[in-house]
């Protein structure tokens, strides 16, 4: 199967869960062989072009088909920034899965070859110290264009100053590929009209 034909049933899992939990009828059943494979993915859902949530995993320690149905359902309804997705938004709410790659150590002296060593819009960031940790995806390049204010943003969702850095800090790369219900023409949409 093609990796369109993955990206559709990872968005069909995504959205019928969200849409069951707000008490709509599920859609079809998604399969596809890749969907038993343990895999790390990351569920992000937007409204009206807003981030509304975004929740995910970074070791691939569950099915790829379990760990986005639970993923998709944290980021609806769990996410502390937001309130729990309302049935008045679902149907305007967008979904977007994406599968990680393993995590990749950067071994690097300081923040300058950190920063000199980030990939701009292909690398995916775990940055960790102590207690401390956080990541962004690859597309928060597209908000954060500059390797050293993406650096210094991670730092603060980490709860860390902006100028903070440590040899013990622990940072670790990875890519995704990306899947959006936008990529997918009206004939293809996955709110189909049993689920409106």
């Amino acid at each position: 199967m093609s990796e369109r034909a993955l990206g559709r049933a990872l968005l069909t899992i995504a959205r019928s869960a969200i849409g069951a939990e707000l008490g709509f009828r599920p859609l079809a059943e998604a399969s596809h062989a890749a969907l038993t494979l343990p895999a790390a993915t990351f569920v992000t859902l937007k409204h009206s072009g807003e981030l509304r949530g975004c929740i995910g995993s970074l070791k691939p320690r569950r099915p790829l088909g379990v760990d986005v149905r639970e993923n998709a359902l944290a980021a609806a309804f769990r996410d502390p920034r937001f309130p729990p997705l309302a049935v008045v938004e679902f149907e305007a709410t967008s979904v977007e899965v994406s599968l990680l790659s393993a995590d990749e150590r950067l071994e690097v002296h300081g923040e300058a070859e950190l920063v000199a060593r980030l990939r701009r819009g292909v690398d995916g960031v775990i940055l960790e110290y102590g207690s401390h940790r956080a990541t962004f995806l690859p597309q928060v390049w597209e908000t954060l264009p500059e390797p050293r204010g993406f650096l210094t943003a991670l730092k603060r969702k980490a709860g860390l100053p902006d100028d903070f850095w440590s040899p013990r800090v622990n940072v670790s790369r990875y890519q995704v590929t990306q899947w959006t219900e936008s990529e997918f023409p009206e004939s293809e949409s996955l709110l189909d009209e049993s689920q409106r």
